[in-house]
């Protein structure tokens, strides 16, 4: 979760649910920030480690990570018989960040994911080469060099203009953000006959690189994105197969939220997202009926061993 501003009520209540949780506070004057919950029973926290993007001159922006240890024992009979093949201890990464919404500091953005994605497979190793799931609000559309650099783990910034790196352009119209989305979708981001090289400055390609010198991203998650996995209607998935909106309020209509995984996890099924047209008739979030500008993002996720699920 993020824009937690009341995480000792949430918390109170998700507990009576059986559910723990961890917080993290944005840094400076903002009163709010990510939360992580769990089932206390299925999972054991092993490990919790906060990322605080202003030690790195990366704004007031956090993130989360956790390790947690699957408890076989607590399964329901239906699940633990299928999960009978997998080993009793299976433990994961579990990651949450909120990136910067500034659409123009696209090396901000950059830099807070290099980091959030480095100290993620950095722990994937630590415990053993465990699985990672990585969810947030990226302030980042599928189309954008952002996606482009999880879903590939690799983006040479100077082919991309800093200002339109999360491709988030806010429009006074709801019914143009939504048109400029889709128009956008049938279109490559990959593919360019003539590379456009732009010029970032030492300090904008050390905050998004980690160095002046290096105008190359990598990573080395092998992320896939979960949506996409499971086929979904035209009237709330795009052409990547990401939901056509997660986030809808006065000045925008479109997808901003994910949840990306490792390859040695398998989606199984997704919760879909509201269609466009009922979105619409909201008039915008938060309403009476929901309570934040955000769609949730719910995705059951199996470990896969040797191709196959369990």
């Amino acid at each position: 979760m993020r824009e937690v501003d009341r995480f000792s009520d949430l918390n109170n209540h998700l507990k009576e649910g059986g559910f723990k949780g961890v917080y993290k506070a944005r840094t400076g004057e903002a009163y709010d920030g990510c939360a992580m919950f769990w089932k206390d029973d299925l999972f054991t926290l092993l490990h919790q480690e906060n990322i605080e993007f202003q030690n790195f001159g990366l704004r007031h922006n956090v993130a989360q990570l956790c390790v947690l240890k699957m408890d076989q024992n607590h399964l329901n009979s239906d699940v633990a018989t299928k999960a009978s093949r997998i080993p009793p201890t299976r433990s994961l990464v579990v990651g949450n960040i909120h990136v910067l919404f500034n659409p123009k500091r696209g090396d901000i953005k950059l830099g807070q994911m290099r980091l959030f994605l480095e100290k993620a497979h950095k722990l994937s190793q630590e415990w053993g080469n465990i699985p990672v799931v990585l969810a947030g609000d990226l302030n980042s559309m599928p189309q954008s060099a952002l996606y482009q650099f999880l879903a590939s783990s690799e983006l040479d910034v100077q082919l991309h203009d800093r200002r339109k790196i999360s491709r988030h352009v806010e429009y006074q119209s709801q019914h143009r953000a939504y048109i400029y989305q889709n128009e956008d979708a049938s279109s490559s981001w990959v593919s360019r006959s003539r590379p456009l090289v732009h010029e970032w400055s030492n300090e904008e390609l050390r905050l998004a690189t980690g160095s002046d010198r290096v105008t190359r991203l990598q990573h080395h998650l092998k992320l896939c994105s979960a949506y996409p996995s499971i086929p979904g209607s035209c009237r709330t998935r795009d052409n990547y197969g990401e939901p056509l909106a997660t986030s809808h309020h006065s000045e925008f209509m479109g997808t901003v939220d994910y949840i990306w995984h490792t390859e040695e996890l398998v989606p199984v099924r997704v919760l879909e997202t509201l269609p466009v047209d009922i979105l619409r008739k909201t008039g915008g979030l938060p309403s009476k009926k929901w309570g934040s500008d955000h769609l949730a993002l719910v995705c059951e996720l199996a470990f896969a061993d040797d191709g196959s699920s369990s």
